[in-house]
């Protein structure tokens, strides 16, 4: 079965990544870098900013901070621990692959997906109330995380599980973010019967 899966995950990497065409390779070399995507953090921060008080908006910036730094420490844990090999550097996907990109690093999982899910999935999840064009936010880890197969770097399975354990620790997140806010609008509300 195992194997069955192995197989399954090198052949849809391959057809993925010799399907798109050579003039849409800087297109994914584009979207595949961070900086690209500057313009849409300085939004989101805007967004939480111009939303709330001061006070909530630098609560749900530690909240996003924290989730993405903890799916960090738990992505270069899983890498170092599972140790696989990117295709870009596995000698006989050379022939068969286009290569756009060389990082030397592990494949699973990969830290594109997991880390734009978290920052998306979070974003979304404070904000649908106000914005319900939000979900619009969903382009950024989509492109971002399926830029990495054309690219030639990482399989569908390092992409499906940074995917769900971004979105996983975004909803945790989000969720500890909402207690927190609860609770802070419970001991206003309690101060304030006091007063009066």
């Amino acid at each position: 079965m195992w194997e069955s899966l192995r197989q399954w995950d090198r052949d849809v990497f391959i057809w993925f990544n010799t399907a798109n065409p050579q003039w849409m390779d800087p297109f994914w070399i584009l979207v595949t870098d961070t900086k690209f995507w500057i313009p849409l953090f300085l939004l989101i921060f805007f967004l939480f900013f111009r939303m709330f008080n001061f006070k909530k908006a630098l609560l749900a910036h530690i909240f996003l901070f924290t989730a993405t730094g903890v799916n960090i420490a738990l992505m270069l844990l899983t890498k170092h621990g599972v140790a696989r090999l990117r295709p870009n550097n596995i000698p006989e996907l050379a022939e068969l692959i286009r290569t756009l990109q060389e990082p030397v690093s592990f494949s699973f999982y990969s830290g594109h997906a997991s880390n734009s899910f978290v920052i998306t999935v979070f974003t979304i999840l404070v904000l649908r109330k106000q914005f319900p064009w939000i979900y619009v936010f969903l382009i950024f880890p989509l492109l971002f995380t399926t830029s990495r197969l054309f690219v030639g770097v990482h399989y569908p399975s390092d992409l499906l599980v940074g995917a769900f354990m971004g979105t996983l620790i975004a909803i945790v997140s989000y969720r500890l973010f909402k207690r927190v806010m609860l609770k802070s609008e419970a001991g206003k509300k309690l101060v304030h019967t006091s007063d009066g």
